[in-house]
């Protein structure tokens, strides 16, 4: 079936003629209806429109109109309810925007489009991105396609679970400590995080404006590395973006990584990391240095403070930026007698509990005497964390981790403790908090029953190539990434 094929591999069969754009994307839209009512990847879709998207590809690839500008020429791509797409709901997970419809595309859209893309669907997510489980949405919890009695990961559940699952070929999330690495790794997807500045954040409603960043999901290394190409580049929009060449990512796939240097950092192999993830990480360590590559032992030794410093920055960005949802300019309303009842109440009934414990976290950490104690501290320590990474990558040319700790836990398991649920992304923080890039990608199984295992490759800042190309190496010499969940139609 079409659906179930990669990018690369649905594009010469489209080439060909052998498929046609209209077809694949019935194909995900036919396998929507038999699989999602039990995982809940999709919010909503418009079925209408997404074939008139394929019928318009259709005709273009009729005159021949795949080209270099056009790579994704007829490819059904999925987005997460954070990005902004002309004429399509904007929610964030969340009820605080009512019936809020966008009436732009974010850059990252629009560069889609551009390359042909058939852009459809809005997928869950935690709340305005906020948790680790995709529980935490207004529109209801994802499950994981490996086992719906588990957590797919957030706060991109959706993005993941949606791949996973064969209901697009590719799909858009966000990370701002992890949201598309482990989600990624629990649904046994590729996840890449770009770098800082790679792709541009405009469109996308912020969480925390200087850790958020677009990246895709996909089948494999090689479609990451596709949709990458086609997304990054400055904006002049995102004052963030940065004015950095766009390689070839795709051309940078030799397979060839002998004498490339990987490094291992020794406070990431930590108590608390379940054997089985261990286990395959290991074996995972063991097959880059059958490849040619060279295991180097690393240090990065301000990783036990990154938890705390996330949750301090997060937090506070997070206040910051959701202080514009007030019920006076946008989204849903619920009336006062007075101004500050009127924010109250709407705050109140349009906002969930984990975004509300944030808010309230982060305004903390900003308010008057504490500022200097928290928030200041924090960016200092920040500091030292990106700094260990920048003298790790001089001696070597990406690091090699677990993405998370455990395999899929299951629904419900860490709602009312937060701690242990922020813990979850123990092994990604670090990669926002310097301004790399990472990518995860599926390193084995854990059993009893059969869950997915991430392994995470970071790069240095807009080494994205280089990380691809350790990662595409290691993907194909082992089957993981072609494992295919054993989901059964919803009744």
């Amino acid at each position: 079936m079409p659906n179930q094929l990669t990018i690369s591999e649905l594009t010469v069969k489209l080439a060909r003629r052998e498929v046609s754009a209209r077809e694949a994307t019935q194909a995900c839209l036919d396998q929507i209806a038999r699989v999602d009512p039990k995982i809940h990847a999709f919010i909503s879709h418009d079925a209408a429109d997404a074939l008139a998207q394929a019928d318009v590809a259709d005709q273009l690839l009729a005159q021949g109109g795949r080209d270099a500008n056009r790579p994704l020429l007829g490819i059904p791509v999925a987005v997460k309810d954070v990005l902004a797409v002309k004429g399509q709901p904007l929610n964030c997970g969340s009820k605080i925007l009512g019936k809020f419809i966008s009436p732009y595309d974010a850059t990252a859209i629009e560069k889609l489009k551009a390359a042909g893309a058939i852009v459809f669907g809005r997928l869950n997510m935690d709340e305005f991105a906020m948790g680790s489980s995709t529980e935490n949405s207004a529109f209801g919890l994802t499950r994981n396609p490996w086992d719906v009695t588990r957590i797919p990961g957030g706060s991109s559940g959706g993005s993941a679970a949606a791949v996973a699952a064969d209901e697009c070929l590719a799909s858009l999330g966000t990370d701002t400590g992890g949201s598309i690495r482990q989600p990624a790794a629990l649904c046994g997807c590729v996840g890449l995080k770009p770098t800082y500045g790679r792709i541009s954040r405009y469109g996308l409603v912020a969480f925390a404006s200087s850790l958020d960043q677009i990246g895709p999901f996909t089948k494999d290394v090689r479609d990451a590395a596709i949709l990458l190409g086609a997304m990054s580049g400055v904006d002049p929009r995102d004052s963030t973006s940065v004015p950095e060449p766009v390689p070839d990512y795709a051309a940078a796939l030799t397979g060839d990584i002998r004498g490339m240097k990987i490094g291992l950092p020794k406070e990431y192999l930590i108590g608390g990391l379940d054997p089985e993830v261990k286990a395959a990480v290991d074996a995972a360590v063991k097959k880059f240095a059958e490849l040619g590559a060279e295991i180097v032992e690393i240090s990065l030794p301000h990783t036990d403070y990154a938890v705390a410093v996330y949750y301090i920055i997060a937090t506070a960005e997070a206040s910051a930026n959701l202080a514009r949802f007030d019920g006076v300019r946008y989204g849903a309303r619920v009336e006062g007698n007075d101004p500050i009842e009127l924010y109250s109440r709407t705050r109140g009934a349009g906002f969930g509990e984990e975004v509300k414990r944030r808010i309230i976290l982060g305004t903390y950490v900003l308010s008057s005497g504490y500022h200097d104690a928290y928030y200041l501290h924090a960016q200092k320590v920040r500091t030292l964390i990106r700094n260990d990474f920048l003298k790790a990558f001089e001696t070597v040319d990406a690091i090699v981790t677990p993405t998370t700790p455990t395999a899929a836990f299951k629904i419900g398991e860490k709602s009312d403790d937060p701690l242990q649920m922020y813990l979850s992304d123990i092994f990604t923080i670090s990669c926002n908090l310097a301004g790399i890039c990472g990518v995860s990608l599926p390193c084995g199984f854990a059993k009893n029953p059969q869950l997915p295992i991430g392994l995470q490759l970071l790069g240095q800042p807009f080494g994205e190539a280089t990380m691809l190309k350790l990662a595409h190496a290691y993907e194909q010499s082992t089957g993981w990434h072609r494992a295919k969940p054993p989901l059964e139609p919803a009744a």
